[in-house]
């Protein structure tokens, strides 16, 4: 189907909601287990698309590896498959050749990779040739463009014979998210030592121990809940997220404080999180440097409550799946909100809020037949902006375009929002 009309709730909710397993710590579990000649036992493997195209990729001895738009596959299977010597030419959607990959390839060049780029440089389709003495074992690579780099380089690291240090330059973005490598490492018999202070990582030549390894629930995903429970109407609606730790390695837990500004209080029970409405907080700011996944929920659910906000920290969002900070700006727009941005790719705000109310060409619902002019959301083939923008719901009807998008990172995501409103 190419869109998803999803109605208003009629009135409040309870419900329990079994969340999705988290696809970063899957993947990573994966290139771990992979490493570790796959004798480990995963349990709870995500269901999502890039977690199930990772799956395949490691399981297929074939020339090609195609990893659809999964950034974080790529950029795992590019280390993984250089060190471990298997040849093979890196490709994927024409988005994913359009998302840089140069700073990870150079760094395995320099560690002793053959790699060859196949058009343009800095960026897949890429040929994977093999692997020759290691070269170094000191490398250094920028800390503020993707912390998926610096994963993939410590994953693969204790195979080296030499071991690694990785130094890193600049400002460190998505700590949380290497410090989730490094804690997975550890669960499986590596040591890694991280010494922040002077932006140091070091990992010694040593074997991967296999183990048995349960994924958690995912952060992100509970994001969307987060919304929807802030932007709910009545009062006494409340939702349980099942499967989610209080202590997560995941770096989007992030939302628990970050929502309890926006309305949302949040108590951990014996099985997972339950969600409550509380009254939000006068004003909002964020950085987003470590949890920039969570930024389009957050836009939506600051225009959703006419709450001014800024954020910084979000410049990555630009070599997304698309340009994020773009498609919020166009979408944002369309239920009577902007994002400006107020300091050149540094800081933006959600502002100037408006009740378009019966102005078609806002996208905002018209009195007497919401249905007839609720805003449409262009997806951008992005999940995260249909997630995003569907607890819009809460408040009007509202249409979403190109609702599959969400397979890539929770599948379910209709079904279990289908339990507390209407989507047809």
């Amino acid at each position: 189907m190419s869109q998803y009309l999803i109605r208003k709730p009629a009135g409040e909710f309870n419900e329990r909601i079994a969340l999705a397993s988290s696809k970063s710590e899957s993947n990573r579990a994966l290139i771990i287990h992979a490493l570790t000649g796959f004798k480990s036992n995963l349990q709870n493997l995500s269901t999502a698309r890039d977690t199930q195209t990772m799956i395949r990729l490691l399981e297929s001895e074939g020339p090609t590896a195609d990893v659809l738009d999964a950034g974080t596959t790529m950029r795992f299977l590019t280390a993984y498959f250089s060190v471990t010597n298997q040849p093979r030419i890196m490709t994927g959607t024409a988005r994913m050749c359009e998302r840089p990959i140069g700073l990870l390839v150079e760094a395995l060049k320099e560690l002793g990779a053959d790699i060859e780029y196949l058009n343009r440089e800095g960026y897949p389709p890429l040929q994977i040739k093999g692997f020759g003495p290691q070269k170094t074992d000191r490398i250094k690579i920028r800390g503020d463009v993707s912390s998926q780099y610096i994963s993939a380089l410590l994953m693969i690291a204790p195979r080296l014979e030499k071991g690694l240090e990785i130094e890193l330059l600049g400002e460190i973005g998505s700590i949380p998210y290497i410090t989730m490598t490094i804690r997975q490492m550890e669960a499986s018999g590596v040591e890694v030592t991280a010494d922040w202070p002077n932006k140091t990582l070091r990992v010694k030549p040593q074997a991967y121990r296999p183990v048995t390894y349960k994924i958690e629930s995912d952060w992100s995903g509970a994001s969307y809940w987060y919304a929807v429970v802030a932007l709910a109407q009545e009062p006494g609606s409340r939702i349980e997220l099942l499967g989610l730790k209080q202590n997560s390695l995941q770096g989007d837990s992030a939302i628990v404080d970050i929502m309890a500004q926006l309305g949302v209080k949040s108590t951990f029970t014996e099985d997972g999180v339950l969600l409550e409405k509380i009254a939000p907080a006068q004003s909002f700011r964020w950085d987003f440097a470590n949890c920039p996944d969570l930024t389009q929920t957050v836009a939506v659910v600051l225009a959703g409550l006419k709450m001014e906000g800024e954020l910084t920290g979000i410049e990555s969002l630009k070599i997304k799946e698309t340009d994020r900070v773009l498609a919020l700006q166009n979408e944002l727009k369309k239920i009577g909100a902007e994002l400006l941005e107020i300091e050149p790719n540094h800081k933006y705000k959600v502002t100037n809020f408006s009740d378009s109310a019966g102005d078609p060409a806002a996208g905002v619902p018209a009195a007497g037949d919401p249905a007839a002019t609720a805003p449409v959301i262009e997806t951008y083939d992005d999940h995260r902006m249909a997630m995003a923008f569907a607890p819009v719901a809460m408040l009007r009807d509202v249409i979403i375009k190109e609702p599959g998008v969400v397979a890539k990172s929770y599948p379910s995501y209709w079904e279990d929002l289908g339990k507390i409103t209407e989507i047809n």
